[in-house]
C-alpha cells in the first residue's frame, strides 16, 4: 500500500483549535472514557461473577460490554492525546490500524444490536421455545460469525480506503481516521470506492435494523395483548440508544464524500464514538433489576471482606 501513496503521515484537525479549550476538553474527555471503561468492563466482570446472569441475554450484553470498549478505546485515548499536543499527526499504517479497528468495531456493535434485540424477541415472544431456539451453541456461534463478518467488513472498508493514492493534501479534517474523512482526502478516482462504502453500509445497517424494529414490533404487539406494560421502558431505552447510534451512522456514511460538512460530521461522530459506549451500559444493564441486585451482592461482599482484613 506504501507505493500507493506519497503521503507517509496524517494531520489530524482535531475537535476545536481553540487553546483555551485544549485542557478542558481533556479533563472532560478523561472522564468519559474513565466511566466507559469502567461501566463496560465492569459489567463484563459482574456477569463473569455472578451465575444468576450466567444466561444467554448476559452473554450478548458481556460481548456487547467488550465491543463498546474496543469500539471507545480505538478512538478516544488518541483523541485525549491530541488536545495535549500542538500537531495532532499520525503515521499512514497507524491511521490504517485506527481505521480497521474502528470500523470492526462499529460493525460489531451493529451485529450484536440486532442479535440482542432478536434474543429478547424470542424470550417475550416464545417463552416456551426460548431454551431449544436460543441454545447455548447457537448464540456462540452468531457471536463467532458477528466477529467474523466485523473484522471482515473492516478489511474490506479499510484496503478500500488505502488503495488510494494519497499525493495532495495530509490534513484529515476530523478528530481521527474515520473513512469519508480519510477517502476526500485521495486524488484518485473515489467514485467506485464511495459506491462499495455506500452500498456495503447501505446492507449492514439496514438489514440489522429490520431484525430489530421487527422484532421490537412484535414484542411490542406481544406485550400490548397481554395487557402489561412491564418491559416497555425498557424497550424504550434500547430504542432511544438504537436510534442515537443509526441516526448517526446513516447521516454519516449514507451519502458521497464530497457532499460531507466535515465540522458536522465531527459533532455527530462525538456521540456515536464516545457518547453511546459510555452511555450503553446504563441504557442496557444498570436499570435491569438482576444486574442492580448482582451488583449489590458483589458490592456488600467485597466491603464484608475489606471489613474483616482491618
Amino acid at each position: 500500500m506504501l507505493n500507493n501513496t506519497e503521503v507517509k503521515a496524517f494531520i489530524l484537525e482535531g475537535l476545536t483549535n481553540a487553546p483555551e479549550l485544549q485542557v478542558p476538553l481533556f479533563v472532560l474527555f478523561s472522564l468519559i472514557y474513565l466511566v466507559t471503561v469502567l461501566g463496560n468492563l465492569g459489567m463484563v466482570l459482574l456477569i463473569l461473577l455472578d451465575t444468576h446472569l450466567h444466561t444467554l441475554m448476559y452473554f450478548f450484553l458481556s460481548n456487547f460490554s467488550l465491543v463498546d470498549f474496543g469500539y471507545s478505546s480505538s478512538v478516544t485515548p488518541k483523541v485525549m492525546a491530541g488536545f495535549l499536543e500542538e500537531v495532532k499527526a499520525i503515521s499512514y499504517n497507524a491511521c490504517a490500524v485506527q481505521m480497521f479497528f474502528f470500523t470492526a468495531f462499529a460493525s460489531l456493535e451493529n451485529i450484536i444490536l440486532a442479535l440482542t434485540a432478536y434474543d429478547r424477541y424470542v424470550a417475550v415472544c416464545k417463552p416456551l421455545h426460548y431454551t431449544t431456539i436460543m441454545t447455548k451453541s447457537v448464540c456462540v456461534h452468531l457471536v463467532l460469525g458477528s466477529y467474523l463478518c466485523g473484522f471482515l467488513n473492516a478489511s474490506i472498508h479499510t484496503l478500500n480506503t488505502f488503495g488510494h493514492s494519497y499525493c495532495q493534501s495530509n490534513v484529515v479534517h476530523h478528530f481521527f481516521c474515520d473513512l469519508p474523512a480519510v477517502m476526500i482526502l485521495s486524488c484518485s478516482d473515489k467514485h467506485i470506492s464511495e459506491m462499495v462504502l455506500i452500498v456495503a453500509s447501505s446492507v449492514n445497517v439496514i438489514c440489522a435494523l429490520l431484525v430489530i424494529l421487527i422484532s421490537y414490533l412484535l414484542m411490542f404487539i406481544t406485550v400490548w395483548k397481554m395487557h402489561s406494560a412491564k418491559g416497555l421502558s425498557t424497550c424504550a431505552s434500547h430504542l432511544t440508544a438504537v436510534s442515537i447510534f443509526y441516526g448517526t451512522v446513516i447521516f454519516m456514511y449514507f451519502q458521497p464524500t464530497s457532499s460531507h460538512s466535515m465540522d458536522t460530521d465531527k459533532m455527530a461522530s462525538v456521540f456515536y464514538v464516545i457518547i453511546i459506549p459510555m452511555l450503553n451500559p446504563m441504557v442496557y444493564s444498570l436499570r435491569n433489576k438482576e444486574v442492580k441486585s448482582a451488583f449489590q451482592k458483589i458490592f456488600q461482599k467485597a466491603t464484608s471482606s475489606l471489613g474483616m482484613g482491618f
